[in-house]
């Protein structure tokens, strides 16, 4: 009898500690995924970005088309364009093309493009050489405007599982998939 107890308080104390370690699994670091479409639901609500350029040009950056780098961190954004100067009534239309690096900024909970790139430029109506310096006013703007612009923002859901509060730590993309790893607060 005495064995037989023995036996049993050995299986329970077994099965206690495959619970904690089952447990401790539950709350250790996992990959959140953020599918393309709810990036591009995300995207969508920060424009249209209306900005002076050089206090000379009214800029409107607006229908935002976010696609993921399979593979990478990084990001690609097609967006329209309306540039018009307040002194003429004449303003040209087109569309900008950028990519950038993505970035985690925790405290704020969301991801962010850093080191935008201005990859297309195309201005229905213009030559070459203004299409360079409209280039050039974009690559200013997008610098100072997109990296301000989250891409993402975390809901309390994403960063919270099992009652355990999740910081993210890294990023990648997928074809279809921003791909964020959370580990457990300490």
């Amino acid at each position: 009898m005495i064995v037989r107890t023995a036996s049993l308080r050995s299986a329970l104390v077994l099965a206690a500690f495959s619970l904690l370690s089952a447990c401790a699994n539950l709350a250790g670091p996992r990959d959140v995924s953020i599918p393309l479409a709810r990036l591009q639901a995300g995207v969508e609500k920060k424009f249209p970005l209306n900005n002076k350029a050089m206090e000379l040009f009214d800029v409107r950056l607006s229908n935002p088309r976010i696609a993921l780098v399979d593979g990478s961190d990084r990001v690609s954004l097609a967006l329209d364009a309306a540039v018009s100067p307040p002194f003429i009534k004449q303003s040209w239309r087109g569309n900008l093309a950028l990519s950038g690096r993505l970035s985690i900024d925790a405290v704020r909970g969301a991801v962010f493009i850093n080191d935008p790139h201005l990859d297309q430029v195309a201005i229905e109506g213009v030559d070459g050489e203004r299409q360079r310096q409209f280039g050039l006013l974009a690559n200013a703007l997008l610098n100072k405007s997109i990296r301000d612009v989250p891409i993402y923002n975390f809901r309390m859901e994403d960063l919270r599982y099992a009652g355990v509060q999740f910081v993210p730590t890294s990023i990648r993309t997928t074809a279809d998939a921003v791909i964020i790893h959370v580990e457990p607060v300490r």
